[in-house]
């Protein structure tokens, strides 16, 4: 595989994404935003922990879509995350929902 080829691929995955994005994100009620991924989930709790002295993040998403473009399934009845970094959280209005028309 060429890296032309590659990229075209990676390209394309992209899209598909965005375009799977789009059409599920009228269904979720939060943006969650961690330092290596993207979710939008119906649920959200976050917990800071420091049982070892460092605080870090507990994060636990419930009936999630998570933004990967290499895995293969993207909705997860429930997905934890522990995070040392910062963790946002966003919740969605019915404003935030006008995603433009396909095209």
């Amino acid at each position: 595989m060429s890296t032309e080829d590659l990229e075209r691929f990676e390209a394309e995955a992209e899209l598909a994404l965005y375009r799977e994005y789009r059409d599920v994100v009228k269904i979720f009620k939060y943006v969650v935003e961690t330092d290596r991924r993207f979710y939008l989930c119906n649920a959200v709790d976050v917990k800071v922990r420091s049982e070892t002295g460092d605080a870090y993040f507990e994060v636990t998403l419930t009936d999630a879509w998570v933004w990967d473009i290499y895995r293969p399934a993207r909705f997860a009845k429930q997905v934890k995350v522990l995070t040392f970094k910062d963790v946002n959280v966003e919740e969605l209005q019915d404003s935030d929902f006008k995603v433009p028309p396909n095209s």
